[in-house]
Order: C-alpha cells, then sequence, then structure tokens
C-alpha cells in the first residue's frame, strides 16, 4: 500500500517565512538624517539656479547655497554615527545615504563651481565647462559605488579607512573654500585670479575621490574617547572659541582644517603607528598590527 505524504506545515510556510526574513530593514531616526542631508542638497541646487550674478545680493543667496552644502555634511556625519550607535546600520540606509550623498555633495558643488567659475572662463567653449564639472560628479558616484560594493563584499561596512576621498570632504573643501572667496570679496579684499583656481581644485579632488590614498573614518573616536586633562581642556577652548567668533573664523578654519585631512592621507604612512593610534584611535594602547587581508576586506567601506 503507497503511502501519501505531506508536506508539513513548515514546508508550506517556508518560502513567507523567508520573505519575512528577507525583509528590509528601515530605521526611521538614521534615514531622517539623510533625508535631510538630501534636502539640504536641493535646496543649495535651488539657491545656485536662483543666484543671479548680476544682482547685488548674488554673493548672500550663494552664501545661503554654501551653508546648505555644509550643513549636509553634518547631517551626513550624524547618520552613519547615529546608526553606528543604536546598532542601525542597513544596507538600505546604505544605499539611501549614496543617493542622497551624489546630490548633494556631487551635483550641488560641481554646479557651484561652473556657476560662479567655470562658465566665465570658458565663455567661448562652454562645453569645457560642463566637463570639468561633470568629472567632479562621476567621481563621486564612481567612488560612492566602489563604497557599496566593498561594503556588501565585507558584510557590515564597519571598516577602519576611507578608501580615496570622502566626497562630503570634498564637497566640503569646495563650499569653505567658496565660502572663503565671499567673505574677503566681502571686505573688499582684492581676491584676483584665485577663484581661477577652484576649477583645478575640482578636478584634484576628482581624482583623489577615485584614488587608493587612505583615510581615517575616526570611528574610534566616540564620546567615550579619554583624553589626557591638558589636552581636554585645550580641545574644549578651541571650540568654544569657534562657536563665539564662528562669523570671523569659520572662513579660515573650514578650509584648513579640510585641506589638513586631504594632506593627512598623504602624510599617515610616513609616520610611525604610534603616532597613527594617537591620532586615529580612542585607545592610545590599541594593538597596531593590522591584517592584510582583513584590512583589503574593509579598506574603503564608508563614504
Amino acid at each position: 500500500m503507497k503511502l501519501e505524504h505531506r508536506p508539513s506545515s513548515s514546508s508550506v510556510r517556508g518560502p513567507e517565512t523567508e520573505s519575512e526574513t528577507a525583509r528590509l530593514k528601515i530605521y526611521l531616526l538614521p534615514n531622517l538624517f539623510t533625508a535631510g542631508n538630501l534636502f539640504c542638497g536641493f535646496l543649495a541646487i535651488t539657491k545656485i539656479v536662483e543666484a543671479d550674478p548680476a544682482a547685488a545680493n548674488f554673493n548672500s543667496v550663494i552664501r545661503h547655497a554654501l551653508a546648505f552644502i555644509l550643513l549636509a555634511c553634518i547631517l551626513d556625519l550624524l547618520d552613519g554615527r547615529v546608526a553606528r550607535m543604536g546598532g542601525f546600520e542597513s544596507p538600505f540606509g546604505r544605499e539611501f545615504d549614496s543617493l542622497a550623498d551624489i546630490v548633494s555633495f556631487g551635483v550641488a558643488p560641481a554646479f557651484l563651481v561652473h556657476r560662479i567659475v567655470l562658465r566665465d572662463v570658458f565663455v567661448n567653449h562652454p562645453e569645457v565647462g560642463w566637463f570639468i564639472a561633470s568629472v567632479f560628479v562621476i567621481c563621486g558616484a564612481f567612488r560612492l559605488a566602489r563604497f557599496n560594493c566593498l561594503a556588501a563584499m565585507a558584510g557590515t561596512g564597519g571598516g577602519k579607512y576611507f578608501l580615496g576621498f570622502p566626497i562630503p570632504a570634498a564637497a566640503g573643501l569646495v563650499a569653505s573654500i567658496t565660502y572663503l572667496l565671499l567673505h574677503l570679496d566681502d571686505k573688499n579684499l582684492s581676491v584676483g585670479n584665485w577663484r581661477y583656481l577652484l576649477p583645478g581644485i575640482l578636478i584634484f579632488l576628482s581624482a583623489m575621490m577615485v584614488s587608493e590614498v587612505k583615510y581615517p573614518t575616526f570611528k574610534k573616536l566616540g564620546w567615550k574617547t579619554q583624553r589626557p586633562f591638558g589636552r581636554m581642556v585645550t580641545i574644549v577652548l578651541f571650540i568654544g572659541m569657534i562657536f563665539i567668533l564662528w562669523r570671523r573664523l569659520l572662513p579660515y578654519v573650514a578650509p584648513v582644517g579640510i585641506a589638513s585631512y586631504l594632506i593627512y592621507g598623504f602624510v599617515r604612512p610616513r609616520i610611525s603607528r604610534e603616532m597613527q593610534r594617537e591620532i586615529e584611535y580612542e585607545n592610545e594602547n590599541e594593538e597596531s598590527e593590522e591584517d592584510d587581508g582583513t584590512d583589503r576586506a574593509n579598506r574603503g567601506l564608508e563614504s
């Protein structure tokens, strides 16, 4: 007698359970910061479009656009920090963050430089200006795509290093230098041909984003970081001075700070491991030896 085999309830419900397991994890708080980042990028582009070089308020409108780009940088920093602190990291958040970044830190800065410099430089050949600006956007997109691929390969995206200059830092440098030029212009200081350095900086940053130069993510520098008393007092006083005199100091401090981070990528391989630990890690006694295989898998795992 042939017995009829009936599938168990667990086997019948297998696909449903699997689909439930594969459901996307979308966390509100970090993605809210990312949405704010994207919104600031859109507002920055809107302000750049509205700016009329012939109008008296041109510098003021461009300054508002720069403020939105810099605010987007802060929100981008916060969304990753909040996600790591709360254990809210997810593939959706990583993809959403990259989409926001290409708008706020790719399209907006490139369009800004074209608006205030490139179209005046290449009057007879405007396509050259558009090409230079598009190189920055394309390299930024490659940078973000490479990050997503490496993060997926490594699993968690929790690397210690950026592979190539991060696109938010590149946008921040372009925005801060532009803000400095506007600040000098408002003070009736002759900027001269210095603004024509922006296209060169844009091309250099494009190359740096797709380079293999390593930059620390500073993920080890958390709220619980322990520092000697004297250094802690110095940091607090410096932050307080920036907060009080931010209108006077920000135009100078912002480009110098971001440029220092850019230069550090070149200097880092030439300094001792002890100095690297002092700068990059929370615990100065943390193990400095890096496993080459792990480092290769983790490098560039943050945008």
